[in-house]
């Protein structure tokens, strides 16, 4: 686990943004290490974090699949073995959190205090990530000679993360600089930083609200009252952006995936059926329809939402020409301008108005032509200003820290929207009109304010829920604390609901700390809850 990152691992990660692409290995001679140029390693650690969440095999794919953001991959069936997280339980191991360590550690012998800063928030965030999915995880041997690193409890690295954080920003108050050519997230910009720390504590305070209340309360109340700045806006969103580059690949894992010969998967019919049915116009942006009439199984009496219910693990048939896609949100897809035929008048933001007789006049080939197909110019979405919104109005109702939860939930809804529209906007797809955000962001308060407690609860989690689609670690961690939103039974599960991920199969082989008892540790995964999970 301590084996050092190597260039060939940075070049693979290098796909995922070029302005990294000029990297060049700091330790050519791995007995006579230079001294590590900063400027250089830091962004190789904000492509790995975001590669091994997002990439092939990364979380983010066992997270979407687990809740139902679409409908492919083991976890759909609740299934997950010892190399289902592998990759990127080693990558984050091996990669990550050593470049992570380096930073740190000579960023503070040479006083580059906003590079140590930048790299303590990463760790913050990585890690708070990793004990949300995987529960007990080194931490403390994780860095340096421990050949056998022991498992640390989750709630004692939440607790040092907390403080971590706040080391990160007194950091930041001795000095920042740093290279806006080296910072892929933000651009060497400390305010921005600032926002995401306070914004990830917010986060992280309101994951432990069930395992410690008053810590929760205490921890969220003290931000909004203090003013400290939070992520308020979509251009502070800690997101990590894809480019449009073949070679290297910068573009979304999704794109790449979705938009080969070969596919990613199938769409989620219980979220298509969702936004369906509840006059959601995401649902143009979210999906895109290769075939207007094809159904599902290949049938051809649908509409085009050719998908798989959750939990269907039936063979694929010869349907890579018809069944429906990801489309330009998150991943930089197509945008779906074609007719949806069962629209109704009660349909007023989801319609057909500017609509086209045939599924798209966007053109789709294998390959990939350049014009018309997408970009792959697609987003992760880490912490966001939607996100920030949404969590603030789940504390107004659950710890009464006196904030307007049903303005809250309308500015999460409308942030959201507008991200959507601009991602849209960059990659030739069509912009939500404002009066179609606003009038259907009123929809969802009208709604929410005849609900009752219960009832609010359920539209705020759900509205999540959809907003999220592009990050289903998120929605994995929201299901586990507050059980919404309802999802749809599966077809033919293969496990009970998985209360964690596995651990990767070659740590608890090569573990002595692990070794003896990995079975049990390893069936644990699947049925205990992580310490924040009461």
């Amino acid at each position: 686990m301590r084996e050092k990152f190597k260039l060939s691992a940075l070049l693979v990660l290098l796909f995922l943004a070029s302005s990294c692409s000029d990297f060049v290995d700091i330790n050519d001679d791995p007995n006579n290490p230079t001294q590590p140029t900063l400027s250089l390693l830091l962004p190789a650690t904000q492509t790995s974090l975001a590669g091994y969440f997002n990439g092939a095999n990364g979380v983010n794919g066992g997270g979407s699949a687990v809740m139902q953001h679409f409908a492919s991959g083991s976890l759909n069936r609740w299934n997950q073995t010892g190399t289902s997280f592998s990759t990127p339980w080693s990558g984050f191991y091996t990669a990550t959190i050593p470049d992570l360590e380096t930073i740190i550690r000579e960023g503070t012998t040479q006083e580059a205090w906003g590079y140590v800063a930048i790299a303590k928030l990463e760790k913050a965030y990585l890690y708070s990530i990793m004990v949300d999915l995987w529960g007990d995880v080194p931490y403390t041997q994780a860095a340096g000679d421990f050949s056998d690193p022991v498992l640390d409890k989750g709630a004692d690295i939440y607790t040092s993360l907390f403080a971590l954080i706040d080391e990160a920003l007194a950091d930041m108050n001795k000095s920042f600089s740093v290279a806006a050519g080296s910072d892929i997230f933000y651009q060497g910009n400390k305010t921005s930083w600032t926002r995401m720390a306070n914004s990830l504590k917010l986060k992280m305070y309101n994951q432990i609200r069930l395992s410690d209340p008053a810590k929760a309360a205490a921890g969220i109340n003290a931000l909004i009252s203090s003013g400290a700045p939070l992520i308020s806006d979509n251009a502070q969103d800690f997101t990590f952006k894809y480019g449009t580059n073949v070679t290297p690949n910068a573009r979304h894992p999704w794109y790449t995936s979705w938009y080969s010969a070969a596919r990613g998967g199938y769409v989620s019919m219980p979220l298509v059926n969702n936004l369906k049915d509840n006059d959601d116009p995401r649902l143009r942006y979210y999906v895109f329809r290769q075939n207007s009439t094809v159904g599902l199984a290949n049938s051809n009496n649908g509409e085009g939402y050719y998908g798989r219910e959750p939990g269907d693990g039936a063979a694929s048939p010869a349907d890579a020409n018809t069944r429906a896609l990801i489309g330009i949100y998150p991943a930089g897809g197509l945008y779906d301008n074609g007719v949806i035929k069962t629209l109704t008048a009660d349909h007023l933001y989801l319609n057909n108005t500017g609509a086209v007789t045939t599924s798209t006049s966007n053109s789709f080939k294998i390959p990939l032509s350049t014009a018309g197909d997408g970009t792959g110019a697609g987003i992760l979405p880490m912490i966001t200003n939607s996100m920030v919104k949404f969590i603030r109005a789940e504390a107004a109702l659950t710890m009464g820290t006196g904030e307007d939860a049903e303005q809250l939930l309308a500015d999460a809804v409308t942030a959201q929207l507008n991200t959507v529209s601009t991602l849209a906007g960059n990659n030739k797809g069509t912009t939500i009109p404002a009066a179609t955000i606003t009038g259907f962001t009123n929809k969802i308060k009208t709604r929410f304010a005849a609900a009752d407690n219960a009832g609010k609860m359920e539209i705020l989690m759900t509205q999540k829920w959809i907003a999220m689609f592009g990050n289903g670690v998120e929605s994995y961690n929201d299901f586990r604390r507050t059980g919404l939103p309802k999802l749809g039974d599966l077809v033919a599960p293969l496990d009970v609901f998985p209360m964690r991920f596995y651990y990767s199969e070659t740590e608890l082989t090569s573990n002595e700390t692990l070794i003896n008892d990995r079975e049990s540790i390893q069936r644990a995964q699947q049925t205990t809850p992580v310490f924040w999970d009461k």
